[in-house]
């Protein structure tokens, strides 16, 4: 035996140098597609076979099925997709992943590869540092097209030659001479690979190097393949942790239904690798058996194992298609929904990390954004409830107060670590790094907003502590101010829902002048009722306090509304108003 740690260290070294391409390849091709890809994902939502086509879509796109699902679980955990939704999508995604096993089966055996990659490295290498991006990302995905390639070539030759190695490959040869068991055991092997090499591609080209160097016979390849589909889960099931209840249940699903699958295809398994071996044959016109010819595992055995893998997810889908909601029952079983505990308050949209491609990253920290608004709505109505319901519990009510406050403070510092994640991206586009600063400004405005209406809530508790009251006159003032309010979030509401270009400051400015307005006119009554002697100075000060809080809410609430329209508005004084026009 002439193996060394050398030897070893360069195996590892060459697939690290595969997965490196691959993850290049899969990222160019997710930012070429941009929008596009968005545009396939809003197709998710009409029924189970677009899901499919979806999910096979996007993997074919992206691919990397780790991508979809986790994708597809995330948007479960975030509300875009139900949990009956993304079935489809995952079980596309298991059929796409197969694209990979055919592009290294069919280039990577076939001929000399390493030159041609080079080649293509070469050609497009220099496009890198184009300052278009379009043709930026279209050399990254080629140049890691190139590295994916160079890396396979790399697997091959540092692979130990059985040959010289009788030891090792009689070791090997030990495992795969007990059966059905033999099979068994390899199935868990696959499971481990992918876990390892945390890719289903990776490990699948893994395993086509192995079968084509003679280290591993056809049925334990296929075996391994096996194992590898249920690998593939782990990785979405992991971003499910910190998910709600119905992210859980779409990884679950994942997972039960490729086990389900290599369950059935376990069963039948020696009928379909003759079924194989024979179109093996067909297709390639090369009457050598996979199965009884040893040399079959280097001119047959690459095609018919990336048949094996289509064919088993294909067939997977068509048997399974009918039982999904019998498998979605079981899922619902296993995974109740406990209610409180599931809802309670988490970040919905980027829990499973950042995405590969900087335009869905921004759309899912906009989707995150919305929910900060929503959360600054509830805590507008838990203010105005405080203030003007005393049938309320009020301690109940401060404390749900001070959990709102810390939700935002959590929402602030986690849309922005996030935020400054996606920036980091050499290629970002010019007009995402300008919508990224502008998230940033909103959450920041966002968060000062939830801090007044904490502050307004301990100027009340004060109030109460001292038994200050304020006349009617003064309260109904005070619940106009925030009925304008009210008004004012609900329009930022829809405007941090609306793409830059679709959001109208119209609104916004008659909302933002009409506090202006109501805060001039309050403060001039304010001052009479002090000099009538209508409330005793300290409640008078706390009036005034909460009304100039109030009105700096209001000038929150429109720099967030400028921010999710991208730009900025000038501020100009007409007969003792502030009047808004945009900024040139």
């Amino acid at each position: 035996m002439n193996y060394s740690l050398f030897d070893f260290l360069q195996l590892i070294g060459s697939l690290g140098i595969f997965i490196f391409g691959m993850k290049i390849f899969s990222e160019g091709l997710q930012k070429i597609a941009g929008n596009r890809l968005k545009g396939i994902l809003s197709g998710m939502t009409r029924n189970r076979m677009t899901g499919v086509l979806t999910g096979f879509a996007t993997t074919a796109i992206t691919q990397s099925s780790t991508t979809t699902t986790v994708m597809a679980v995330s948007f479960v955990n975030a509300g875009l997709l139900t949990f009956v939704q993304s079935t489809g999508v995952i079980m596309g995604a298991n059929i796409g992943t197969t694209i990979t096993a055919w592009m290294v089966a069919l280039f990577g055996f076939k001929f000399q590869i390493t030159p041609i990659a080079v080649a293509v490295i070469g050609l497009f290498f220099a496009f890198l540092f184009s300052k278009n991006s379009r043709l930026r990302n279209i050399a990254e995905a080629m140049v890691g097209f190139g590295i994916l390639f160079i890396g396979l070539d790399f697997i091959k030759g540092a692979v130990p030659d059985i040959n010289s190695n009788p030891e090792m490959f009689a070791f090997l040869d030990a495992f795969t001479e007990y059966g059905y068991v033999s099979l068994l055991l390899f199935v868990l092997v696959g499971t481990v690979l992918t876990l390892l090499t945390q890719s289903s591609s990776a490990a699948t080209a893994i395993t086509l190097v192995m079968l084509f160097e003679g280290w591993i016979s056809f049925p334990i390849a296929a075996a391994m393949i096996l194992g590898e589909n249920i690998g593939t889960t782990v990785t979405a099931n992991i971003a499910a942790l910190v998910g709600n209840v119905h992210a859980k249940r779409a990884a679950r699903f994942h997972f039960i239904f490729n086990v389900v699958g290599v369950l059935w295809m376990l069963a039948i398994i020696y009928p379909m690798l003759d079924l194989m071996d024979y179109a093996a044959q067909f297709l390639t016109g090369n009457p050598v058996s996979i199965l009884t010819d040893e040399t079959g595992a280097r001119t047959n055995g690459p095609l018919a194992l990336s048949l094996f893998h289509t064919t088993f997810n294909v067939v997977n889908v068509l048997l399974l298609f009918a039982l999904v909601p019998y498998l979605i029952r079981f899922v619902e079983y296993i995974q109740p929904d406990r209610g409180g505990v599931d809802d309670e308050f988490h970040l919905q949209y980027i829990s499973a990390g950042a995405m590969t491609s900087p335009g869905l990253a921004v759309e899912q920290a906009q989707k995150e954004i919305q929910l900060f608004a929503s959360v600054i709505d509830k805590m507008h109505v838990s203010v105005t409830e405080l203030l003007f319901d005393p049938g309320q519990n009020r301690e109940k009510l401060m404390d749900k107060i001070h959990k709102y406050e810390e939700a935002t403070d959590q929402f602030e510092v986690e849309i922005s670590d996030y935020l400054v994640r996606i920036s980091e991206n050499t290629n970002l586009e010019h007009a995402l790094t300008g919508r990224i600063r502008f998230m940033q400004t909103m959450i920041n405005d966002m968060e000062r907003v939830a801090d007044i209406y904490y502050q307004i809530s301990k100027l009340h508790e004060r109030m109460t502590e001292t038994d200050s009251k304020w006349p009617e006159q003064a309260t109904a003032e005070m619940q106009q101010m925030m009925l304008a309010l009210a008004v004012a979030i609900s329009t930022m509401s829809n405007n941090v829902a609306m793409e830059p270009a679709a959001v109208l400051l119209e609104g916004a400015i008659a909302n933002e002048n009409q506090i202006d307005r109501l805060r001039d006119q309050f403060r001039d009554n304010h001052y009479l009722r002090l000099e009538n002697g209508d409330y005793a100075p300290r409640a008078g000060v706390i009036f005034i306090d909460m009304l100039n809080r109030l009105e700096r809410i209001g000038d929150h609430i429109l720099n967030v509304n400028e921010s999710a329209a991208g730009r900025r508005l000038k501020a100009m004084r007409f007969e003792g108003h502030r009047v808004f026009r945009p900024q040139n």
